[in-house]
């Protein structure tokens, strides 16, 4: 039996919620997407508000929710739109720093309190000036959040530093990428295609997803690509994403005469996946759970990742593991895996045990819907 919120019983209105949304990744905007549907299943009145493109890409009214399009912006414009949605609310919950940051200022000088729900997916990397202009408004988030949910211990931890009155783990369920549903084409079939369209008919493939930013680690990847190059055949590399670093890493490729490709942002990361004989995450730095880890378990892809922030806690012993920063230790690994098909469906095997131990989207929802209730029930009369 599906619960529902303790505060829909019959004869009482649902509870009322918004969700705040700045557009972010993939990663938090999965995270709403299935949240609202699941609280709206359960009887919860839930109002997302999100820039438009987001609700283009992620169809939050398709759950049940209501959607205001509210820009990215935390200008004063936008925190009005946001404080007139926010003025029913029974609990308002926000994901990522900047939406947090804009719930902040919504919510400020009511003379009815709020409950304040934060969900912290990731920490925003930055340097110089910026980085200390983010310190002070995670400072100010931690500490005007009723409640902080960080998706890691890493980030438990950092939101208790730098602040929070209650921080707790809420790990995040991995969520369908939004798309088209699957077409009758055999899986099977769809494989050779895959790699047939990348250029990997007779060579090992592999995979790395993710924005081209420096703390991704590419310019380890490519380190590494040095040394795979010299291998027979030599494994064909494709990074799926966009970023900054494009023109700076596509000049070390050519130059460098690396067997690696860049193919853009993709919709279509599944089948990627699905094709791949080894995923790779090379980053400096990961606080919250890497879509590409759970993705790449899910798939029964073995998986290289840096050895940092949230990746020991979330893939076990079901990955190798590498120090971040050290190419031919990257280097190595795949070499190894790459001979060795006993290794590779060993990590199959454990990726799939240690999946089963993510939290569920069902389970997610009930989490969360629990939290919801502690803070808005009323408090009862000594």
């Amino acid at each position: 039996m599906t619960p529902v919120s303790s505060h829909s019983p019959h004869g009482q209105s649902s509870l009322r919620t918004v969700q705040v949304l700045g557009g972010g990744n993939a990663g938090s905007s999965t995270h709403v997407r299935s949240l609202a549907a699941g609280l709206v299943a359960r009887g919860v009145k839930v109002t997302v508000c999100a820039p438009s493109d987001a609700e283009y890409t992620y169809d939050f009214t398709g759950t049940g929710a209501d959607h205001v399009p509210v820009p990215r912006s935390s200008d004063p414009v936008s925190v009005a739109a946001l404080r007139t949605v926010c003025a029913d609310a029974d609990l308002v919950h926000a994901h990522g720093l900047h939406a947090s940051f804009r719930a902040v200022l919504a919510l400020g000088g009511r003379r009815v309190r709020t409950p304040l729900v934060v969900t912290w997916h990731d920490r925003v990397h930055a340097e110089g000036a910026r980085a200390q202009l983010l310190r002070v408004l995670e400072r100010r988030v931690m500490k005007a959040a009723t409640v902080v949910l960080g998706a890691t211990s890493e980030l438990v931890d950092g939101a208790r530093r730098t602040g929070a009155r209650d921080a707790r783990l809420g790990p995040v369920a991995l969520p369908a990428r939004p798309g088209p549903p699957p077409g009758p084409e055999d899986p099977d079939r769809l494989r050779p295609k895959v790699r047939a369209e990348l250029g990997a008919v007779d060579r090992p493939l592999l995979i790395a997803v993710g924005s081209l930013d420096r703390h991704r680690g590419y310019d380890v990847l490519l380190d590494a690509a040095r040394v795979w190059r010299r291998l027979d055949p030599a494994p064909l590399v494709v990074v799926a994403g966009e970023g900054p670093l494009r023109g700076e890493l596509q000049a070390r490729i050519e130059g460098e005469r690396l067997p690696v490709v860049l193919v853009g942002s993709r919709d279509d990361v599944p089948e990627l996946l699905a094709a791949a004989d080894l995923a790779l995450l090379p980053s400096r730095r990961e606080p919250g759970r890497s879509l590409l880890a759970q993705e790449a378990l899910h798939a029964r892809v073995p998986l290289v990742a840096s050895d940092v922030g949230g990746i020991p806690e979330l893939v076990g012993a079901a990955a190798e593991r590498v120090p971040p920063g050290d190419a031919v230790a990257l280097a190595d690994a795949v070499v190894r895996l790459l001979a060795d098909p006993a290794r590779q469906e060993e990590l199959r095997e454990r990726g799939v045990r240690q999946a089963a131990t993510w939290p569920t989207e069902d389970e997610t929802v009930a989490q969360v819907l629990s939290i919801y209730d502690e803070l808005t029930q009323p408090t009862p009369l000594l």
